[in-house]
């Protein structure tokens, strides 16, 4: 069994108390966090495990995308200033087309160096070639949520339906637990009632959750009261999807106060994705009346093709910044709140807040370390604030998902940046021409 003390650090446990310990060890044995204490108070100095000096450095909950889709690292910048409609129809659809197997498993490795790199531990994932990017998980030690997209328009739609719901009873828990899936209906713009049916019977067949983009352009609101009469919270409400646990719905930006309303009875986990949303223009989601009434609210990148980029600190300053912009109050969407949608509420959104998103005994020792020497976080007023407001994912030094590191001193463990590098290139010679 492995165990790793790591000594010394500063450490936001993101615990319901919110506390922040200023000098602190983490014993990890396992794959789990054995215990948590004042340096002056650690019981035993465990001569049997690893240790790594963390002084000068706080320790944090690695962050949870909740919403990405990591293998359109293959698409960064390959379609930016457009509106979304056009930028799905005309570039990112057909690039999608020629996609292969491998090319979604490389261009998913490349997106968890990053992230692993940002500091972020746990990715909820949709896409095509799903057993591709749940073997890149696998192969790389980070934990995710995987599930294959449904899109109605392609010509074997129901038949890549079956095939997810196959996969999501067979690969669930894999990894000793790293990888858990779901079902990945694309919208209810793009997905009929019967497959959004054949969806819910699937989540309940396997005891799996549902992932799916809500309400994301005013045009997907007025095109749903046209066609359904309806919201799409409403319209999902009505034929039973949000009775599923977990339903994590991404983007939430257009929606009503009975949307806010049954959301929040429904236990609906919702993805905050300011950054794509910015890029797209698709609006500010009503974040602080989401919050204010009791909602799940995660944080996500979307995928690399809207952002441009994984970087979930960034994610959290947006946040941050955003809804402060948009309702002149320079109160709401606190430090503190942003860094719980990156974390802790990530996991709850996920229905993972059992193993992930705090730390604390018991839980999943998935953590990332930061290196606050630097001059654009000093001095050490508030911790949280500087690490919403002030900290890059530059300044993450090590990372541990499940109890092992998978980078120490900024130096990967187990993945070959020139290799990824290469393989991307090569494949995106034949996707671009």
């Amino acid at each position: 069994m492995a165990s790793w003390l790591i000594k010394n650090a500063t450490v936001v446990t993101m615990d319901d108390d919110g506390r922040v310990l200023p000098k602190a060890d983490i014993l990890i044995e396992d794959t789990q966090i054995a215990g948590v204490w004042p340096t002056a108070e650690t019981p035993r100095e465990a001569p049997e495990a690893r240790q790594i000096d963390a002084d000068g450095m706080v320790a944090m909950p690695g962050m949870i995308n909740a919403h990405t889709h990591c293998a359109m690292t293959l698409l960064r910048g390959y379609a930016d200033d457009m509106p979304l409609m056009p930028w799905l129809q005309e570039r990112i659809w057909p690039f999608e087309m020629k996609l292969q197997e491998d090319d979604v498993y490389w261009g998913t490795m490349l997106g968890i160096a990053e992230m692993i790199r940002g500091g972020v531990t746990c990715f909820n994932d949709m896409y095509h070639y799903f057993e591709a990017t749940s073997r890149a998980v696998l192969d790389s030690g980070i934990r995710a949520s995987v599930s294959g997209v449904l899109l109605a328009f392609l010509p074997d739609a129901e038949e890549r339906l079956e095939r997810a719901i196959d996969f999501a009873a067979e690969w669930k828990d894999k990894g000793d637990g790293l990888l858990v899936t779901m079902l990945g209906p694309h919208a209810p713009y793009t997905c009929p009632n019967h497959l959004l049916n054949r969806v819910i019977e699937g989540a309940q067949e396997t005891g799996v959750g549902i992932h799916i983009h809500v309400s994301e352009t005013a045009q997907e609101m007025q095109d749903s009261m046209r066609d359904f009469s309806q919201t799409p919270v409403a319209r999902l409400n009505d034929i039973g999807m949000l009775d599923v646990s977990p339903v994590l719905a991404a983007h939430c930006v257009h929606l009503t106060d009975a949307d806010i309303a049954t959301l929040v009875q429904k236990r609906v986990g919702i993805s905050h994705n300011p950054g794509s949303n910015m890029k797209l223009a698709s609006g500010t989601a009503p974040i602080p009346r989401l919050l204010e009434a009791g909602a799940t609210v995660g944080l996500g990148t979307d995928g690399a093709a809207s952002n441009n980029n994984l970087d979930l600190l960034e994610e959290a300053r947006l946040a941050a910044l955003l809804h402060k912009l948009d309702t002149g109050d320079p109160t709401v969407v606190t430090a503190r709140q942003a860094l719980a949608m990156a974390t802790r509420e990530g996991a709850r959104a996920l229905g993972m807040d059992d193993r992930v998103g705090q730390l604390k005994p018991g839980m999943k020792a998935d953590l990332a370390l930061l290196d606050f020497r630097q001059p654009h976080l000093f001095p050490r007023h508030d911790v949280i604030s500087h690490l919403v407001y002030a900290a890059r994912a530059g300044d993450v030094r090590t990372v541990f998902v499940n109890g092992r590191p998978l980078m120490i001193d900024r130096q990967l463990q187990g993945l070959d940046e020139e290799e990824i590098f290469g393989q991307v290139g090569n494949r995106l010679k034949r996707l671009v021409q």
